[in-house]
């Protein structure tokens, strides 16, 4: 997405006339994903982004950083910009322009930049594994996120354990969003007693997280079982967990899984995962999205998420391939991002790849892309 964003080269001109010497050419350079040419030029549709120039040939790896490969950067601050575009010209008239704030710096581009109705978190066991796990809450505080979903980690925690992992989130603003775990899943009836007395324990772990999601699987496909008949088992194992759960302050969601993670798994398709959800008719059962899964078993993500924006709990986000950070595949999760601005979704969206960098840079970087998606690198002509 931002790996050629110092191509760019943008034609000035004013009023239709060329300027002296001819066009004048400036060369962006993207030292973060918000820091973009800002305004409108000449008409250019391009509103509200800070402006970072430079002389340069720079290219952006995927997480975040700037490569050593062919660097010969001359940064213009924003006097030395407006001397420039004033000895062209141009200077009355882009100051006179609402249209054109030259913002300086990153950090004005970020107070700027409109609030995303999503919250942002990460699913920890992607990251920081070699940690103690008060270390891991630490460092994902340092890459600025408030929110973290877990997958069995707690299962060895003692009362002490609780008590000083709950005061340590706490103490960094971390909450803990969502949970996962489960041993058995909602597709198989043969195992629905053991779901459901796996579901009653979750509760109360749940409680002593101060969580209140959790993730729970369709399980694998079943032998001598029809589809129709495993999806028949999903409906109702779930409407049996709402049950439990009525009255509780939780939500249970059910997840996708692609074919090529687990071939035996039962519900590849997000469009039978919201048919589920749709039947079980509960306003504590919904669907956790997770992009990366969909993509490889059925792609046109988005047209799903419009359409079913009302059953969606929690959304999880990775590339394609390898499950690394947006940016290193074929997912476009600028447009991904917009659409969840555009329906208004207030839930959860959760970081769950593997970085190919520093994780955290990687995942500040991250973080930063989802709450800014209409910051992106773009060429102007």
């Amino acid at each position: 997405m931002f790996q050629r964003a110092a191509e760019s080269d943008l034609q000035v001109r004013s009023s239709g006339n060329a300027l002296r010497g001819g066009a004048a050419k400036i060369r962006l350079c993207l030292a973060e994903p918000f820091c973009i040419i800002a305004g409108a030029v000449c008409g250019a549709d391009i509103r509200n982004h800070a402006c970072h120039l430079t002389a340069c040939n720079t290219v952006l790896r995927p997480d975040g950083r700037q490569s050593d490969k062919n660097i010969r950067e001359n940064t213009m601050n924003r006097r030395t910009f407006n001397k420039i575009i004033t000895g062209a010209g141009l200077g009355a008239g882009l100051a006179a322009s609402p249209s054109f704030p030259l913002a300086a710096s990153a950090q004005t581009a970020r107070a700027e930049s409109p609030a995303v109705p999503y919250k942002i978190s990460i699913m920890l066991w992607t990251v920081f594994h070699h940690l103690p796990f008060e270390e891991r809450l630490e460092k994902v505080a340092e890459a600025g996120y408030h929110a973290v979903e877990l997958v069995g980690e707690y299962k060895n925690w003692s009362k002490q354990d609780y008590r000083r992992y709950n005061h340590k989130k706490r103490a960094l603003g971390i909450t803990f969003d969502t949970t996962a775990g489960f041993k058995h899943g909602i597709g198989d009836p043969a195992v629905r007693p053991l779901f459901l007395e796996e579901l009653r324990g979750m509760f109360t772990v749940c409680d002593k997280l101060e969580c209140p999601r959790m993730i729970v699987m369709s399980g694998n496909v079943v032998p001598g079982l029809t589809r129709a008949e495993q999806h028949a088992s999903c409906i109702e194992g779930l409407k049996r967990a709402a049950e439990l759960a009525e009255g509780k302050n939780i939500e249970i969601l059910l997840e996708n899984i692609d074919p090529e993670e687990n071939p035996r798994y039962y519900l590849t398709s997000v469009a039978e995962g919201f048919e589920v959800i749709r039947a079980v008719n509960s306003p504590q059962v919904r669907f956790l999205y997770d992009f990366y899964h969909e993509q490889i078993a059925e792609g046109n993500l988005i047209e799903k998420l419009e359409k079913n924006i009302d059953l969606v709990g929690v959304c999880h986000i990775a590339d394609v391939p390898g499950r690394h950070q947006p940016g290193t595949g074929e997912i476009n999760y600028t447009n991904i991002y917009r659409k969840l601005v555009e329906l208004n979704y207030d839930r959860y969206v959760a970081m769950e790849f593997h970085p190919t960098g520093d994780p955290v840079a990687t995942l500040r970087t991250a973080r930063q892309w989802a709450q800014n998606p209409g910051r992106v690198a773009c060429r102007l002509s």
